[in-house]
């Protein structure tokens, strides 16, 4: 653990699952992109390659899942994943739904917008049930 690391002293978002090895949450800060989540590693590590292969295999089957779960109930026109770790060299990955019609869409989310019309989508009670049910489920795929 860090002293200094946001992600070892905060969950980092509303957490949906968590055991020994990892957690998964929702970013709420990111208001332009409600369909963001994080699978952050619960030990303070900054690379893939400082886990062992059965525990860099449990992190991406985990990065697959939310995706898989993310394409089954947002239907978004593409999913960004992203390790970058600049800011907080905290092991996670960012999993972001994308649409033609998101405010930086085709550039990376954070990325200077551009001057468009642009509408926030919201989820409704019914499609954050339906997307947390398939997080719920407490394993990674197959």
């Amino acid at each position: 653990m860090s002293t200094t690391c946001p992600l070892c002293h905060t969950t980092g978002g509303e957490l949906l699952f968590q055991d020994e090895k990892l957690r998964v949450v929702w970013v709420m800060d990111e208001p332009d992109y409600p369909w963001f989540v994080r699978v952050i590693w619960q030990q303070h590590v900054a690379e893939m390659t400082d886990l062992s292969q059965e525990d860099r295999d449990y992190l991406l089957s985990w990065v697959w899942k939310v995706e898989q779960a993310m394409r089954t109930v947002a239907t978004p026109d593409k999913i960004n994943l992203a390790s970058l770790g600049n800011m907080v060299p905290h092991l996670h990955w960012h999993i972001i739904a994308r649409y033609q019609t998101d405010r930086h869409f085709p550039a990376p989310i954070w990325a200077p917008a551009p001057d468009r019309p642009y509408q926030r989508p919201t989820i409704d009670a019914a499609t954050r049930e339906a997307f947390t049910h398939f997080i719920d489920a407490k394993k990674p795929l197959a």
